[in-house]
């Protein structure tokens, strides 16, 4: 049974992507990105073991879109397809933040197999010296928003 290591999931959070939505704080982050408001969520080992299915009821139960945060998710992106693919199926769409760049996830074939489920991925590492409170969506003037599934090659937001 396919398993992820959740810190926590919170439900009806506006901070993460448009509208109210159910974010997923996954353990488990190598870059550690000074002045990270989620320091609690580097240690893989952090939080505890969900099943895909326990996940799904919290996300159903809560009924909003979803939102994959952390932590970085794509430590466990091996993990993540079978949740990926079934909320596709159930109709939500998914944000997902990440410390690597989308050209290097591209480059990366766990995370490149995530795309086709992504509404948006909001990249790059948190860099402390870029810090704007002014952008929607990130911490950081260097990351982001980048919609993978779009008719253009690549769409980024500002």
């Amino acid at each position: 049974m396919e398993t992820l290591r959740v810190i926590d999931i919170i439900e009806g959070t506006s901070v993460d992507g448009p509208g109210l939505r159910t974010s997923i704080y996954l353990a488990g982050c190598e870059h550690r990105c000074p002045g990270c408001h989620n320091p609690h969520t580097w240690s893989r080992d952090a939080g505890r073991d969900m099943t895909i299915a326990e996940i799904l009821d919290a996300v159903e139960a809560a009924d909003f879109n979803v939102t994959l945060s952390g932590g970085d998710p794509i430590y466990q992106a091996a993990s993540l397809l079978p949740l990926l693919k079934e909320l596709h199926s159930r109709e939500r769409t998914v944000w997902l933040y990440t410390g690597f760049t989308y050209e290097q996830l591209l480059e990366m074939p766990d995370a490149k197999a995530l795309m086709p489920y992504l509404e948006a991925i909001v990249d790059g590492p948190f860099v402390e010296a870029l810090r704007d409170t002014t952008l929607r969506f990130r911490g950081s003037s260097n990351q982001r928003i980048i919609y993978p599934n779009t008719k253009k090659d690549l769409q980024m937001s500002k």
